[in-house]
């Protein structure tokens, strides 16, 4: 993701509003990889500005995501979760606590089949490992 100035520049460039609210936001995000849910942002934002909405946190997110800023990501587990991470890379979950990281491998697209694609050109593929962390295993 890129810095707090960057997309400010960004932002402003293309139209949108800029706010101490989204600013806030950008420094949270940046470098965070807890891969936080919108509610975890605001909270977070709320310790340096009592007065951000959490419409203006969702608001941000959404057009940081629009824009390839961040990604938007769904566990089943109930809420979204944001990643700053936007360079193509898989997940660790633990099924525990919920730890969400990231996984780093050479090869991100497995080659699929021509027989197994069903007429798809895969040109992104995601994978979700689960299991349990070592915090929770002890």
């Amino acid at each position: 993701m890129r810095s707090e100035a960057e997309l400010t520049k960004l932002f402003r460039e293309g139209g949108k509003k800029i706010t101490p609210q989204r600013q806030c936001i950008f420094r949270i995000l940046q470098d965070n990889q807890t891969h936080p849910s919108a509610e975890a942002i605001f909270d977070a934002a709320r310790l340096e500005m009592d007065s951000i909405s959490l419409k203006t946190v969702y608001q941000t997110l959404n057009e940081l995501v629009e824009i390839g800023e961040i990604l938007s990501l769904d566990f089943g587990t109930g809420a979204f979760r944001f990643d700053p991470n936007n360079s193509a890379h898989h997940h660790l979950i633990c099924t525990k606590c919920g730890q969400i990281r990231d996984l780093q491998l050479a090869n991100l697209v497995p080659e699929l089949p021509s027989e197994l694609a069903q007429g798809f050109r895969v040109s992104k593929a995601e994978v979700t490992y689960r299991g349990i962390c070592v915090r929770c295993d002890n």
